[in-house]
């Protein structure tokens, strides 16, 4: 069971919509895929058509150690992929769990100590809020990776220095074999010079830190979110769904062989 953190403290940069269809592009391959929603907007849990009605259980009760991570996984309509919610109320946790001993290790701690390996899930991708928060910091102490989601546009290399350096932190104190697993160039226009002259600046900085694979944009992959699903799922040869689909067969090339890079280079 690898962790996989998807992490950016940009906002808009498609975390979201990289966890939702990565999940449901490795469980089209036949993985079975755990998404946590650890983003109060609850978008990744919205995406995947579970409704609030549904999140009984979530992340929030998970942290505060009041339920096993087996109880509040939920099934969703995609086939092999499972989800644990979120709400709204996940944006109080930094007061609530400000006093608690470890309170970076409660996500680890929890799907260390519970059933969760039993279910025999291949993956778990864990979609963090757009901030290097209390949330951030423990999905990254869970994992064994990062994932980046990096928008094609001007100043997005800027702030990716802070989250590498968050990295290099956290590998020296919490978590020392975090790995950077990749950095997903997204939201890409290929007519567009400055969304070419980014890639370009991307790949001469971060060399083979970047997949080859690029997702661009494309109004399906806006859209699918509203009809509660994949855009796989919602338009299967569309070429956001496409690009998602490449994305996940490079990805699991890549764990194959495993190919993992350290933060610092």
């Amino acid at each position: 069971m690898k962790i996989v953190a998807i992490a950016n403290q940009k906002g808009g940069v498609a975390k979201t919509t990289t966890a939702i269809n990565l999940a449901a592009s490795l469980a089209e391959a036949g993985h079975r895929v755990l998404v946590i929603d650890m983003d109060p907007q609850g978008n990744a849990s919205t995406g995947f058509g579970i409704g609030l009605d549904q999140r009984q259980l979530t992340v929030y009760d998970l942290l505060l150690g009041d339920v096993s991570a087996e109880a509040a996984v939920v099934e969703t309509e995609t086939e092999r992929v499972w989800l644990i919610p979120a709400t709204t109320e996940l944006s109080s946790s930094d007061v609530q769990l400000f006093n608690v001993n470890k309170r970076s290790f409660l996500l680890k701690d929890s799907l260390a100590a519970t059933g969760l390996k039993a279910q025999r899930f291949d993956f778990v991708l864990i979609d963090c809020p757009p901030s290097l928060n209390l949330l951030t910091v423990n999905a990254l102490v869970a994992a064994d990776s990062v994932l980046i989601p990096l928008q094609s546009e001007f100043f997005a290399l800027e702030g990716l220095s802070q989250l590498m350096l968050t990295i290099r932190e956290i590998r020296q104190t919490a978590n020392p074999a975090l790995r950077v697993e990749g950095i997903l160039l997204t939201m890409h226009d290929q007519r567009n010079n400055l969304a070419q002259q980014v890639e370009s600046d991307a790949r001469d900085t971060l060399g083979d830190l970047v997949y080859q694979t690029v997702i661009p944009r494309n109004v399906r992959l806006s859209e699918a979110p509203s009809y509660a699903m994949p855009a796989i799922s919602y338009d299967s040869t569309s070429k956001g769904a496409m690009a998602y689909r490449a994305f996940a067969q490079e990805f699991l090339r890549n764990n194959n062989n495993l190919q993992k890079v350290e933060a610092d280079g």
